[in-house]
């Protein structure tokens, strides 16, 4: 594993913590810390977290066109170095950097993926754990839709153990519990001040690339480039997709009533207007 970093010292010292942590782990992978891409050549997957971090008061579509800036210039350099690889986008604004990838890059669609909700479902699952006192293990949850404030938390298909969540919490709190997974980033970076999450975002990719790297053929909600699709064409957008050695192999498309419907459609288009400011 390469961790590449434009400031010198950094991937080298976190590669370096993170490889003396390998004993402990019980992992023999050989970590290495580098400020030049070209240590990152032939790699099967490319995990892009590139651009300036969240600050306090500012939303997802601030960071626009600086991170898509910083985002056309690695995956041009990533490409050169990798040019069979799978790129996992993590980028925020997720959905528009996605899609300035999979321009950039030239990749089919199933080559370039957005990290979203996986990490989106994570945070919903973990709230209507703690509010109905059960274990994680036994909640799922599917959250579809642009990462940001228009994302569709769908209740109607997340569970505890097979029992509906809809059948244990109020309707009314479970549009609090819908809220607060939208707002989940923002709440974050206002603890933080200067940062934003870092941990449950990794451990999303984590199962992502794990997905990828065994074949698992797994379903997992990410954002990805819709071609008819859900009546949405041409766009990132967060859908359930099957993931294996391919990349995206599959998108599953779920049955949706009207409201469900319209929320999605609103929520393409606000990814449509932050790609249109960038011309993607």
């Amino acid at each position: 594993m390469v961790l590449v970093d434009v400031v010198e010292g950094v991937p080298q010292g976190k590669a370096l913590d993170l490889l003396e942590a390998m004993p402990i782990e019980k992992r023999d992978v050989a970590i290495a810390g580098s400020n030049d891409y070209a240590a990152t050549a032939n790699s099967d997957i490319v995990v892009i977290t590139a651009g300036i971090p969240r600050k306090p008061g500012m939303s997802r579509d601030d960071l626009l066109h600086t991170n898509y800036k910083i985002m056309s210039d690695v995956v041009q350099k990533v490409v050169a170095q990798s040019p069979e690889s799978i790129l996992i986008i993590v980028s925020n604004p997720l959905d528009a950097m996605a899609q300035a990838a999979f321009r950039q890059s030239g990749f089919n669609r199933e080559r370039v993926i957005g990290m979203a909700g996986v990490l989106d479902s994570a945070r919903f699952r973990s709230f209507i754990a703690a509010e109905l006192n059960v274990s994680v293990e036994n909640v799922t949850a599917f959250v579809l839709g642009g990462h940001g404030d228009t994302m569709v938390p769908l209740a109607r298909y997340s569970a505890v153990a097979g029992i509906p969540i809809t059948e244990l919490i109020s309707p009314d709190r479970l549009e609090q519990l819908v809220q607060r997974t939208r707002d989940g980033g923002a709440e974050i970076v206002k603890y933080l001040k200067t940062g934003s999450a870092y941990y449950a975002p990794s451990s999303a990719v984590t199962e992502m690339a794990e997905a990828i790297l065994k074949d698992k053929k797994k379903i997992l909600p990410c954002a990805a480039y819709l071609e008819g699709e859900y009546g949405i064409s041409g766009y990132y957008i967060g859908v359930p997709c099957k993931l294996g050695a391919a990349g995206l192999e599959q998108i599953i498309e779920i049955k949706l009533t009207p409201e469900e419907d319209a929320v999605l459609k609103k929520s393409a288009a606000a990814v449509k207007e932050l790609c249109a400011v960038i011309g993607v």
